[in-house]
């Protein structure tokens, strides 16, 4: 049994993988809804919030099925309808790797939107005056400022994230849900591997939580905590 274990702490690593890079996803679709969101162009502001509407919906295995499987079937008949003879196979790390992004993304937008709203708008003001453009502003003024704002959701949406990864076991990525699976069936032992996979998303959380702990501390530096 030995040998299922360890394999199982090798589909571990690429549960990491995958949500690291969903997590890259979502902060970089976050960031671009948040900031449409707020935007006083009408199309963007209205496509920003269609899609956090939307997204936010729909259930995550729906959209992971749609786009492997749907997104599989809609790729080729598209190019059998150009004529084409060639075939499209999804890989199943982007394809998973994607739709969480994608999902959280429009979590993330509304987690950098309350952000963003919580700076004082003097700040901005401010920085366009000394003549900054807006760009400059936002990421030398209002992102530092607002990752102090955003780390408590941040924080929620990253774990809730991390839970979310074992739905990639169900389009044949091998992360230590599926082994897990695999194992269980095998040796007819399910309790036994499924507990020690849950064992290693709580330690992937609990670590996740110390550090993100650490970077919440380290910018509310000189800011009075207010006690209940």
């Amino acid at each position: 049994m030995s040998d299922y274990f360890l394999a199982i702490l090798e589909g571990a690593v690429l549960t990491v993988g995958v949500s690291l890079c969903a997590l890259a996803v979502s902060i970089a679709l976050g960031l671009l809804g948040a900031v449409s969101r707020l935007s006083a162009v009408v199309p963007l502001r209205a496509v920003a919030t269609l899609y956090t509407t939307i997204i936010r919906g729909i259930p995550d295995l729906v959209l992971m099925l749609l786009v492997f499987y749907g997104g599989t079937i809609l790729a080729n008949q598209a190019l059998e309808a150009l004529g084409s003879d060639a075939t499209v196979d999804i890989n199943p790390f982007m394809a998973g790797v994607l739709t969480i992004g994608f999902i959280y993304g429009a979590y993330m937008t509304e987690v950098f939107r309350g952000a963003i709203l919580s700076i004082p708008k003097g700040q901005a003001e401010a920085a366009r005056a000394y003549g900054m453009t807006r760009l400059q502003t936002f990421f030398l003024i209002t992102v530092p400022q607002m990752v102090r704002y955003a780390l408590p959701g941040f924080t929620n949406c990253w774990l809730v994230l991390i839970k979310a990864t074992a739905l990639v076991s169900l389009i044949g990525l091998q992360d230590m849900t599926y082994i897990a699976k695999q194992a269980s069936a095998a040796a007819r032992e399910p309790f036994i591997f499924f507990m020690f996979t849950g064992a290693l998303y709580l330690a992937y959380t609990w670590v996740s939580l110390v550090l993100l702990k650490r970077l919440n501390a380290r910018y509310s530096l000189g800011v009075k905590q207010g006690r209940l």
